[in-house]
C-alpha cells in the first residue's frame, strides 16, 4: 500500500520539539524526511529525559521516528552546496531557530526560493519573524504563559500552572504540519508557489484555546482559573475522587446531557429543580451543581459511580495513569500504541486513522549521521568524495552505515 505522502520530500533543520514534531507527524504518513544535524552538535532531544535499555533517549526515539539522519555542517561552503542540492528537489524545509539565523548564514527564504521557487518553508520561532518581541528568547513555558493557558490552569487561590506535557511545543508541531499541508494545497491548486509559514510557538495554543478573547471582547467576561472546575462553568462537570480513591472527570455538553447527569447524582428532585431548567440558568448556580456531584461521587466507589452514570447515560470518565493507558483495551483496539521489530520502546502510533492510506511506523530515531552516506550517494557523491568531506569535518557518518 502506497503511503499518502510518500512523494513528499522534507528537509528538517529543526531541533527540540516544535519543528521536529511537525515533520514527525507527516513522516507517519510516508513523507521522506531528512533531518540535518551539525556533526559536532546533535539535537538535544537525543539526551534529554530518560534512556531506554539500549541507552538511547526515549524522547528521541519517537521525535526521530521515520526520519533519515544527515550529519552536515550546512553553514560551511561545502555544506551549503549539499544543502542546495537537497533543497532543489525538496518540497518543504522546516526550521525553528531564532529569527535571523538563516539570514545570517546566507540561506534566508529569498535564497531558498532562488534555489527552489516551489519550496514551502515552515519557520517556527518563539514570537514570530517580526514585531517588538522578535528577538526575545522563548521556550514552551514562556509560550504557555503568553497564550493564557497557564493563567487559566490551577486553583483560584493558587499560582498559575503549566500542564503536565509540553503543550506549546506540541500544539505548535501540530499547527505546523497543518500549515505545511495548507501551503502545499495552495501550491497544487496554482494559488501560490512556495511560501513561508510563519508560526510563533504561543500562537497554536492561542488559537486552540480561542474562547477567552471573544468572551472578554464580546460578553465582557474574563475567565479565571477555577481549580477542579472549568474557568467558565457553562455546563456541569469537574474532577472528583470516588470513595475508593479513584479520580474521575464528569462532564455534560448540552441541556439534555446535563439533565441526565443531575438525575444520576441527585435524582428527580435535583434534575427537576427550576434553577437548572436550562444551561444558562444552571450556569448561575454552578457551585450548587458542583457540590451535588462531589457529594455523590465521594460517597460511592468507582464501580457504583460508573453503574449509576451508565444507567442514566451520563459521562464519568476514569482518569488514566500511564500504566493504565498502555493496558487500556480501547486504546489497544485502536492500535494507538505501536513499536517496531527489535525495539522494546513503544510509542504512540500514527494518528488520525485513515481507512485507505493509514500511517506507518517504519523505524524509531536513528544514530547521528545514520543516513549520511546513502543521502550523499543519491546526490551523486562518490565514496572518495564522501570520505574527504568527513575528514574535513563537513559531514559526519554513523560507523555502522555502509
Amino acid at each position: 500500500m502506497t503511503s499518502p505522502l510518500h512523494q513528499l520530500k522534507i528537509i528538517e533543520l529543526g531541533h527540540v520539539i516544535a519543528g521536529p514534531l511537525s515533520t514527525s507527524l507527516l513522516s507517519d504518513f510516508g513523507a521522506d524526511v531528512i533531518k540535518i544535524e551539525a556533526p559536532n552538535r546533535t539535537d538535544m532531544m537525543r539526551d534529554l529525559g530518560p534512556k531506554a535499555g539500549d541507552g538511547v533517549g526515549v524522547w528521541w526515539k519517537t521525535l526521530g521516528r521515520n526520519k533519515k539522519i544527515l550529519s552536515l555542517d550546512w553553514k560551511s561552503g561545502e555544506g551549503r552546496d549539499i544543502l542546495r542540492r537537497l533543497v532543489e528537489s525538496a518540497d518543504v524545509l522546516v526550521e525553528n531557530f531564532r529569527p535571523g539565523v538563516l539570514e545570517r548564514a546566507g540561506i534566508g527564504p529569498e535564497t531558498l526560493h532562488e534555489w527552489n521557487p516551489d519550496l514551502v518553508i515552515l519557520r517556527v520561532s518563539g514570537y514570530g519573524q517580526g514585531g517588538p518581541m522578535r528577538d526575545v528568547p522563548a521556550f514552551g513555558r514562556a509560550a504557555e504563559a503568553m497564550s493564557g493557558l497557564a493563567h487559566l490552569t490551577g486553583f483560584a487561590d493558587g499560582p498559575p500552572m503549566h500542564p503536565g506535557f509540553p503543550a506549546a511545543d506540541s500544539t505548535t508541531g501540530l499547527m505546523g504540519a497543518l500549515g505545511i499541508m495548507i501551503a502545499l494545497f495552495a501550491r497544487e491548486k496554482g494559488i501560490a508557489r512556495g511560501q513561508v509559514v510563519d508560526l510563533a510557538v504561543f500562537e497554536a495554543l492561542l488559537r486552540l484555546m480561542d474562547y477567552p478573547v471573544p468572551a472578554l471582547t464580546g460578553a465582557n467576561l474574563s475567565p479565571r482559573r477555577n481549580g477542579l472546575r472549568q474557568p467558565m462553568d457553562f455546563a456541569p462537570g469537574g474532577m472528583f475522587r470516588t470513595s475508593d480513591g479513584v479520580w474521575v472527570t464528569v462532564s455534560a455538553g448540552s441541556a439534555e446531557t446535563a439533565q441526565r447527569l443531575l438525575r444520576a447524582v441527585g435524582g428527580d428532585a435535583l434534575a427537576d429543580d427550576p434553577r437548572f431548567a436550562t444551561l444558562g440558568e444552571m450556569s448561575q448556580h454552578m457551585a450548587v451543581v458542583f457540590d451535588a456531584i462531589n457529594d455523590f461521587v465521594t460517597q460511592h466507589t468507582l464501580a457504583e459511580v460508573e453503574a449509576e452514570f451508565a444507567r442514566h447515560d451520563a459521562v464519568a470518565s476514569r482518569v488514566l495513569s500511564v500504566e493504565e493507558i498502555v493496558t487500556n483495551e480501547q486504546i489497544r483496539h485502536r492500535g494507538d500504541i505501536v513499536s517496531v521489530e527489535g525495539e522494546q520502546t513503544q510509542v504512540i502510533g500514527p494518528i488520525p486513522h485513515l481507512s485507505a492510506t493509514p500511517g506507518e511506523l517504519r523505524w524509531l530515531g536513528r544514530p547521528p549521521g545514520a543516513d549520511s552516506r546513502s543521502i550523499l550517494r543519491n546526490l551523486g557523491y562518490d565514496d572518495d568524495r564522501i570520505s574527504a568531506l568527513c575528514e574535513a569535518g563537513f559531514v559526519g557518518v554513523d560507523g555502522s552505515e555502509t
